[in-house]
């Protein structure tokens, strides 16, 4: 009887295929591990990304809300340039009315100031048509009184000379002095200060007059 021992060429086989079996494994194993590797990458890649995708989200809302801070200083600086435009017009305005109000404040004290004795006034009023003209009716017991009057209201300084009469009429009274002498003036009012008009050239005795 012959016998073959199986056993042996059974191990051979197995021998020979250990080898192949073990190389697979370790190319599972490599692609195995590459692929964690890739995978890991484009994790860390993803993470990135998000990463600085909320960091430019946090920027660019910083930003809006730095435009929104500024756009709302730009708004209250244009509000605090017309208010202190209007401000500044007010203050012009008040010191005008100022001026226009002591102008005639010193007008009549200028005037009350020079009527010299026995002489009062009826009417004291500013002309439509000249604001700086100024019309004064009264009455006087002299010439001399009128005359007086407008004297002292060219030395006040605040009537342009000269001081014009316009109209002297007499009327008859009961009792002394018998009679009054009614006038009325015309003054041009001027604030202190103001450029007087140039005085005309004396003529030089013996010159030749300009041509």
């Amino acid at each position: 009887m012959i016998r073959i021992n199986l056993l042996t060429a059974d191990r051979e086989k197995a021998k020979k295929k250990a080898p192949v079996g073990l190389a697979a494994h370790k190319m599972v194993a490599g692609c195995s591990l590459i692929l964690v590797a890739a995978i890991g990458v484009m994790g860390w890649r993803y993470w990135s990304a998000s990463r600085d995708s909320k960091q430019l989200d946090a920027e660019i809302s910083t930003a809006q809300q730095e435009t929104a801070r500024l756009h709302s200083v730009i708004q209250q600086v244009q509000q605090f340039e017309q208010r202190k435009a209007q401000l500044q017009q007010r203050v012009v305005l008040i010191e005008q009315l100022r001026k226009e109000q002591t102008g005639p404040v010193h007008m009549l004290d200028q005037i009350s100031r020079a009527l010299p004795p026995m002489v009062w006034l009826n009417v004291v009023r500013q002309e439509a048509k000249q604001a700086d003209a100024v019309v004064i009716d009264g009455h006087s017991t002299t010439l001399t009184g009128l005359s007086d009057f407008v004297n002292n209201l060219e030395a006040t300084g605040y009537f342009k000379r000269s001081v014009e009469i316009v109209s002297t009429n007499t009327e008859e009274i009961k009792g002394p002095p018998g009679e009054l002498i009614r006038f009325q003036l015309k003054a041009l009012f001027q604030q202190p200060g103001a450029p007087a008009p140039a005085a005309p050239e004396k003529p030089v005795p013996g010159a030749k007059p300009r041509t």
